[in-house]
């Protein structure tokens, strides 16, 4: 039997300290590369929105293929292999910026690779992750795995902020490849991960293992409605984020050192909203937690666009404080939910599908900023961005998930 809490287990620690130099990259360069766009590019909405787009647009075009792969890997070895190319990729920038030839075609480009990669080690990371620390200590695993998920948005986007402001944004992109590098080096330290499902029961060609994980997913109603209330909410953060770096810094005329410390406003609700998620989650329910936290927190994302100078700024930091912490108990409680109800056989398609859904909201997202941005102002499209955040709870308040007491027994593989 598997310990009870996750950190007995090695591979867990390897994991989590991984993990936590690889968020410090993701969000250091969440702030940075925006700010390089913009800064040293001079680039405007729309060319700041496709920047986003192509920085998640990969979950839309290799998503669903990478989780029947994933099925089928080492996934130490995929895990290793995505950060050091995200370690690479991210090298290159600054090292153009210093030679003078640096263009929004090569941050297009990054920023797209690095997204591939990115597929890659989110859905091995999901998809090992139950099978290091046993089923029965999923909830613990998840709330300090999104613990350390908050608390590199609150250290990592306010230290990028930082950095830009102290070093310049190319400098503080190398910060970023630099804790990549130290991840992978870091998930050397799994020795072993269990077997890649191989067994002959399931299907073998890929489109046949891809459209598996989807009916898994979409066919049962709980798991369609966690998939439909997190990608609204990735829908409306990603078009808020996309505009606030033009919104702050060339509307507003403030630092990105505030930009910074504005993201990680909605970091510490994250962090607050994961570690409030297991002990609530005891005391309602699990589903009565999840609709309780969506019907009071979410609306709160139309304080959002009140953003501004003076105590306009504050206020819409409350709101993107609460906001998120609807989202850090969604994140907590949502992934422990759909990985006790599939099996290990298809933890990798059924992770790969969430991200292609919650990922692809945020390319469209991205986009939608973009065009929004250009056409009616960067002022109305972050009002867009708040009501798709304000009513995004709605799918899973009125599904069976606000009726699920505990967590359903853990699902056997079938392989």
């Amino acid at each position: 039997m598997r310990p009870e809490s996750p950190w007995q287990t090695g591979g867990f620690r390897a994991l989590f300290t991984a993990s936590a130099l690889s968020q410090l990259g993701t969000n250091v360069s969440y702030v940075a590369v925006p700010l390089v766009a913009v800064a040293a590019l001079d680039a405007g909405p729309g060319q700041v929105g496709a920047l986003a787009t192509l920085s998640t647009v990969a979950f839309l075009l290799i998503g669903l293929p990478a989780g029947a792969w994933v099925d089928r890997l080492s996934h130490r070895g995929v895990l290793i292999l995505a950060d050091l190319a995200r370690a690479l990729l991210y090298c290159s920038v600054p090292l153009a910026w210093w030679l003078d030839v640096l263009t929004l075609e090569q941050l297009y480009l990054v920023v797209l690779l690095n997204g591939c990669a990115t597929v890659f080690f989110d859905v091995a990371s999901q998809s090992v992750l139950p099978q290091l620390v046993g089923k029965g200590a999923l909830v613990r695993a998840n709330a300090d795995i999104n613990t350390l998920i908050a608390a590199g948005n609150i250290l990592g986007r306010s230290a990028g902020g930082g950095l830009v402001a102290l070093l310049t944004a190319p400098v503080a992109v190398l910060v970023s490849a630099g804790a990549y590098l130290l991840s992978g080096l870091g998930l050397t330290r799994i020795r072993h991960t269990p077997p890649a499902a191989t067994g002959s029961a399931g299907p073998t060609r890929l489109y046949a293992r891809i459209a598996e994980g989807i009916r898994h997913v979409f066919g049962n109603r709980e798991l369609r409605a966690l998939a439909l209330t997190a990608s609204l909410a990735n829908l409306g953060s990603s078009v808020i984020n996309t505009m606030l770096p033009i919104w702050f810094v060339r509307e507003l005329d403030l630092s990105s050192a505030v930009l910074g410390l504005f993201w990680g406003a909605g970091g510490v609700g994250l962090l607050m909203g994961a570690r409030s998620a297991r002990p609530v989650a005891d005391r309602l329910g699990f589903g009565r937690t999840l609709g309780v936290a969506g019907l009071c927190l979410a609306p709160a994302g139309l304080l959002v666009p009140l953003v501004d100078r003076g105590p306009w700024l504050y206020l819409a930091g409350f709101g993107w404080f609460a906001a998120m912490f609807k989202v850090g108990m969604d994140n907590v409680l949502g992934v422990s939910l759909r990985q006790r109800m599939t099996p290990d056989a298809l933890l990798g398609r059924m992770n790969a599908t969430f991200r292609f859904v919650l990922t692809g909201a945020l390319a469209v997202g991205a986009a939608l900023s973009g065009i929004l941005g250009e056409l009616v102002g960067v002022s109305a499209t972050l009002w867009v961005g708040g009501v798709f955040v304000a009513t995004a709870f709605l799918p899973v308040f009125l599904s069976p998930v606000r009726k699920r007491r505990t967590l359903p027994e853990p699902q056997e593989c079938q392989a």
